[in-house]
């Protein structure tokens, strides 16, 4: 029966995909993740085991029994007057299963509206909202596979529009070598409502991720590749870097391609009680190229304290010299209290 179900749901999602496939990319906001552990770690990271409820939007495989019965709370204080939060709560399904709830707010702050003569008439709010539920079975003790269906919300000043995506996941656990490796299908989908006279098509993206500890001890590595439905990803830069009047120069060699779809993590995590992360984005680097980035663009950090009843974490980037952005989580397992 659940088999059924989950192909229900591919095969109505895979319909609305073909139906809006053309026109431009929208709802990017989903690249944006509610996982203070996984901004830390360069912003996305498919493939780190644990019972942390507000990492399982990254790979609904990650999600499974030993969560218990987790609520989680998350806040990014982003770019500008962005400020975007979460809410999420999973709970064990038996022996082999978990299944999800959650809310992603996305909000812009004010904008200023102007008619056709360029006449100021006010200010209007936009904002995105992410409704999703996931579920999520071991296969055997190693495999595991996940579904995350999403309603996806947005309202741009008096415009509004729907649409429905899934992410679907594997990942394979050898708890002996602690080795992860992960495979995720993410935004499956389209709209059902649109915004106007087009359809927008949503960042559908296939990952692939790697973590594994260094010899079984407290550190572990990521590897995480993303944006593998296209392999070419060129970007401009300026002749004379810091430069700003200098030329612009287009890269899109072989390497520069590799990287910017490659995201590197490190994670000190002695006993499971603390850990400490940081993370480098090639593709968030050079995307400020022609900009003002600073040294730290394209790394994050973040570190995280977990006790009897609470768990926290917290990560930072800055993306821009203009900017950082700042994200803190917080969960508690009810079962507890």
């Amino acid at each position: 029966m659940k088999s059924r179900v989950i192909l229900y749901i591919f095969l109505l999602v895979s319909v609305i995909q073909g139906m809006s496939a053309q026109d431009g990319t929208a709802y990017n906001y989903l690249n944006t993740t509610t996982s203070a552990r996984a901004y830390a770690l360069g912003g996305t990271n498919i493939t780190t085991i644990d019972d942390d409820v507000n990492l399982y939007e990254q790979n609904p495989a990650l999600l499974g029994p030993e969560v218990g019965m987790q609520l989680g709370l998350s806040y990014m204080r982003y770019l500008g007057e962005s400020n975007f939060a979460s809410a999420r709560f999973a709970k064990e399904a038996g022996e082999h299963g978990a299944w999800s709830a959650g809310i992603n707010y996305f909000g812009y702050g004010k904008m200023t509206a102007a008619d056709p003569d360029g006449t100021i008439t006010g200010t209007f709010n936009v904002n995105d909202i992410a409704f999703s539920g996931m579920y999520a079975h071991d296969f055997n003790k190693r495999l595991r596979g996940g579904i995350n269906l999403k309603m996806l919300y947005s309202n741009y000043e008096q415009y509004t529009a729907f649409a429905i995506a899934v992410d679907l996941g594997i990942n394979y656990y050898n708890a002996d070598k602690d080795l992860s490796l992960s495979a995720v299908v993410k935004n499956l989908g389209g709209q059902v409502k649109r915004f106007d006279n087009h359809y927008d098509r949503l960042p559908w993206d296939i990952q692939l991720g790697y973590t594994q500890s260094l010899q079984n001890g407290p550190f572990r590595v990521s590897v995480t590749a993303n944006y593998l439905t296209k392999w070419s990803l060129p970007y401009y830069t300026r002749e004379n870097d810091g430069d700003p009047n200098s030329p612009l120069v287009l890269k899109d060699k072989f390497i520069s391609n590799l990287f910017r779809h490659l995201i590197f993590g490190l994670e000190y995590n002695p006993n499971g009680k603390f850990y400490i992360a940081a993370g480098y984005n090639h593709k968030n680097k050079t995307d400020m190229a022609t900009y003002a980035r600073s040294f730290f663009s394209g790394f994050s950090v973040g570190a995280g304290l977990r006790t009897n009843r609470i768990r926290v974490g917290v990560a930072l980037a800055q993306p821009h010299v203009g900017g950082t952005s700042f994200m803190i989580n917080l969960a508690t397992n009810l079962l507890e209290f």
